[in-house]
């Protein structure tokens, strides 16, 4: 873009968007750099798509996300629209390859921003990344099983969204109240290609944990699914030991009801019961005799 006639202390109104990618602490740093790449390739591929010059937009790197501003000359309908629509498109197909899906949260807010060397800076790009980073915005991408959540500003559905327009339908929006370090604030919810989602009760945020629901799925293969899966095993056993029962001098209708056992092996209960000849109880593994 060209800010070559901008003061650093001039500010013009700008359509900020900001874009993270979903747990990407969990990508090890071999994968990094291709979780980036698939990032940028679904925004470009976008912008493309929407008729949207990327030399018209200026993008910031941030990491494990991207972060944008679009001049007022380009309508902001085009990016609510059309270019959603292709980033959500792009990301599906991303994804049909991957065994760990790319998840996005993407936010948007128009409002003063000021350009320097270094990129932007003003309150509208805080609050953008403050939307993209909320607890409502972190755990309807994980509860919803999505691909994909945008987030807007409460202006922007005011003067925008709720005209409606192309590919854009208020309907499919959710508000919600969020508490940020700046205070409480309203903004609204879309999982493209769905109903307006049910915000529900949101809980307090946790780093790094899912909105409830089963453990996501792992970055690293097969190995770290295996790892995963005995974490959550073991997870469990700790949580049960507090509730085991000694059975061994209950029978079967106790009224305290039936005793509960976990084994992650074979498991046998006999009770009670009268044998008329030697049997055998268990299996025989490897080269061991049977015994009876």
């Amino acid at each position: 873009m060209e800010h070559d006639a901008l003061d650093a202390g001039e500010a013009r109104y700008e359509l900020v968007i900001s874009v993270d990618a979903r747990r990407s602490g969990q990508y090890d740093d071999a994968e990094k750099p291709r979780m980036r790449e698939r990032i940028y390739r679904v925004l470009e591929t976008a912008f493309a798509q929407a008729g949207v010059g990327r030399d018209t937009v200026h993008m910031e790197d941030r990491g494990d996300g991207v972060l944008v501003s679009v001049p007022g000359r380009i309508a902001v309908t085009r990016l609510l629209g059309l270019w959603m629509v292709e980033v959500h498109e792009n990301l599906r197909e991303e994804n049909r390859s991957l065994l760990v899906p790319l998840g996005l949260r993407v936010a948007m807010h128009v409002g003063p921003v000021r350009h320097d060397s270094r990129g932007i800076s003003g309150r509208a790009v805080d609050l953008t990344c403050r939307l993209a980073d909320s607890a409502v915005a972190r755990q309807l991408l994980d509860r919803e099983r999505a691909d994909l959540v945008l987030a807007v500003s409460d202006s922007l559905y005011v003067d925008v969204v709720s005209a409606g327009g192309k590919f854009i339908e208020p309907a499919r929006f959710s508000r919600a109240r969020l508490a940020l370090k700046e205070g409480e604030v309203s903004a609204w919810f879309h999982l493209p290609g769905r109903p307006a989602p049910d915000i529900g009760p949101i809980a307090p945020e946790e780093p790094g944990a899912p909105a409830g629901g089963p453990p996501a799925a792992p970055v690293g293969g097969p190995e770290a699914a295996l790892a995963a899966m005995d974490a959550a095993l073991a997870a469990r056993a700790a949580a049960a030991a507090g509730r085991r029962v000694d059975d061994s001098d209950r029978d079967g209708d106790d009224e305290d009801g039936p005793a509960q056992y976990m084994a992650q092996g074979d498991l046998s209960v006999h009770r009670n019961n009268v044998y008329q000849q030697p049997v055998h109880i268990g299996r025989v593994t490897g080269d061991t005799p049977r015994k009876d």
